[in-house]
This record gives C-alpha cells, structure tokens and sequence, in this order.
C-alpha cells in the first residue's frame, strides 16, 4: 500500500500541476487572473471564497490538488486490480481522461453551479477533453503503471 500511496502522491502532483498551469493560462486568455479562477474553484465547496482575496486562492489550490488526489487515487488502486489498465497505459488513460472530464463537467459542476454548466459548445469541449486526457488521464495512468 505505501507504493500505491506515493503512486498516488506523485501522480496528484503532476496531473495536479499540469491541469491547473492550463486553467491558469485559460483564465489569462479570457482577461480572468489567476487567483480569480482560484477562488472560483475553492467557492465550489465554500460558496463566499470568491470574496476571500488570497486566502480564498489558496484555498482554492487546496481544493484543486484535492480532487485530483481523488482521481488519482482511482485510477492507481484500480490500476493495482486491473493489470490490463497498466498494460494498456496511454490507452487507459486516454479512457480517464475522457471519463474525468465527463464526471466533472456532466455530474460536478453542474449539480453545483446548474445555471451555468455544463458548457458544451464544441470548442470548449475539444480543450477540457484534451486537457483532461493528456494533462490528466494519460499523465495519471503512466504514474499508475510505474513499478
């Protein structure tokens, strides 16, 4: 199990790190800074964040790095179970990838915020899917696979 937990460690902080540089810059192309974006991502389980200045972005980091701890840890202790998800890496992650996007933007999002998401116009859906699956997926999935 310690092997699976630094699996699991590691892959939250390179997923982690390379999911929320690309929001970063995605919020910097749509004139948003960055620590706006973060406090929008800490206001999901703490609604008034948004108001809470750097505290509300470091927060917001918390939050991040947490689901995708989560994510990680799916993935890696399915991995453990499932020798084909290793064996098949890039195309497992590919599938996760795919699958997380889906979770986040078709259950999470829009059971918090119902107004707004999901947003499936085609551009947007072609970014987060390529983000999740090369940013996330893929990057979790080589880490699973890791002896």
């Amino acid at each position: 199990m310690a092997h699976a937990g630094r699996r699991i460690l590691v892959a939250t902080l390179i997923a982690g790190t390379l999911d929320i540089a690309a929001a970063a810059i995605l919020a910097l192309q749509a004139g948003r800074t960055p620590d706006r974006m973060l406090r929008g991502v800490a206001s999901g389980p703490f609604p008034d964040a948004t108001g809470w200045g750097t505290a509300g972005a470091v927060l917001g980091l918390a939050v991040h790095f947490a689901i995708m701890a989560v994510m990680a840890a799916v993935f890696v202790l399915a991995a453990d179970r499932l020798p084909l998800l290793k064996a098949r890496r890039v195309t497992a992650g590919i599938g996760y990838g795919v699958a997380t996007w889906a979770a986040m933007n078709l259950v999470v999002l829009p059971l918090r915020w119902p107004a707004i998401f999901p947003h499936l116009d085609p551009q947007t859906v072609a970014t987060q899917l390529f983000y999740h699956i090369v940013l996330v997926g893929i990057p979790i999935a080589l880490v699973a696979a890791r002896r």
